[in-house]
């Protein structure tokens, strides 16, 4: 499901509550605001650029490269959503992703591109059992357009 979200909200008090955290469209020009905001609040931040991806392989390369994922990662979507609730590599007071790049993936691969947002919502579900905020942002032009 795509939910866009608004930065007219105060950040810092947004992204610091695990109830809201979960995978959101956002407008792209809110990018540095969100990672600032991150930053201020300990979290561990990554941008994840999707720029002529093509297809699920390529993307789960982008997710292991991005947030430095552990040998063992098996690039498929159930390994993919095992290091998104794991983290232990990278530990954080929450987490923030960063999707950019991704209308073209989205248009040519739909099928994987809303797999992948399924599972960040289920990576920040997971999260939210533990009162740890995790974020997943889809950067795009206008988030109330797609």
């Amino acid at each position: 499901m795509e939910r866009a979200v608004s930065a007219r909200l105060p950040l810092g008090g947004m992204l610091a509550d695990p109830a809201m955290a979960g995978a959101y469209l956002v407008d792209q020009r809110e990018q540095e605001a969100y990672a600032e905001a991150a930053a201020m609040l300990g979290f561990a931040a990554a941008a994840v650029d999707f720029s002529g991806c093509q297809d699920k392989a390529d993307a789960l390369c982008r997710f292991a490269r991005a947030l430095r994922f552990p040998e063992w990662f098996g690039h498929n979507w159930d390994a993919l959503a095992d290091c998104l609730s794991d983290l232990s590599w990278m530990p954080a007071d929450g987490y923030l992703l960063l999707l950019t790049g991704t209308d073209a993936w989205r248009r040519t691969d739909r099928e994987s591109f809303d797999i992948t947002l399924e599972v960040l919502e289920q990576a920040a579900e997971g999260w939210k059992a533990e009162r740890v905020p995790f974020w997943a942002l889809v950067l795009v032009d206008d988030p109330f357009a797609a």
